[in-house]
């Protein structure tokens, strides 16, 4: 009874490095690993200016499999997101690495590409991510441009912010931030400031 069961543990083995090498050929002839840990890296420090990169949340990596219609909403749902992505990561962990996201991926990938084999479709889900990026990045870009411009745009300030500029838009110093006193002696409404030395000449 030994030696079938030596046998079997021993197919086993060769079959499990059989699938692992033809996956890691699979991998280097059609989806650059490199590629997808970029993609992961973009998602994973999306909304987060503290993260790394080397690690993803559950916002993040729902968001990812959203933007790279990871969910379709037949084979996998959000729902099969969150259940995979607690599935593959530590228990006291909010975050996932990217050897945990691949995990991840391997439990999604016959969800999503149904009737394929397990490397076809963890393929093609590879294909779905590579290059990706969260989809409101130039969005945000966009937005944040428009406020700048609205902000620095001198023509459309009003009340004391606008005498601090002239028809250009170029600072006009101090002249344009305080109203500096006129020491000449005249009233303000005084026209003939200046005139003073012609009259005397022309008498």
């Amino acid at each position: 009874m030994k030696v079938p069961h030596v046998r079997a543990h021993s197919h086993w083995q060769s079959d499990n490095i059989d699938v692992g090498s033809r996956f890691v050929s699979m991998a280097e002839s059609s989806v650059s690993m490199a590629d997808v840990e970029t993609s992961f890296q973009k998602f994973a420090v999306h909304g987060d200016t503290k993260a790394t990169g080397k690690e993803m949340n559950g916002k993040n990596f729902a968001k990812l499999c959203k933007d790279c219609h990871v969910i379709d909403g037949k084979g996998v749902t959000s729902t099969d997101i969150d259940i995979v992505f607690s599935k593959v990561k530590a228990k006291s962990a909010r975050v996932i690495t990217f050897e945990q996201f691949n995990q991840a991926l391997t439990e999604l990938a016959p969800k999503r590409f149904k009737g394929k084999s397990k490397e076809e479709a963890l393929q093609q889900l590879y294909g779905l991510i590579v290059g990706k990026e969260p989809a409101n990045v130039g969005v945000t870009k966009v937005a944040k441009a428009a406020a700048v411009d609205r902000l620095t745009d001198t023509s459309k300030y009003t009340g004391a912010h606008k005498e601090r500029f002239d028809e250009s838009g170029k600072g006009k110093g101090k002249s344009g931030r305080e109203e500096i006193p006129d020491a000449s002696g005249y009233v303000a409404s005084y026209k003939g400031s200046g005139t003073y030395d012609d009259k005397v000449k022309n008498a």
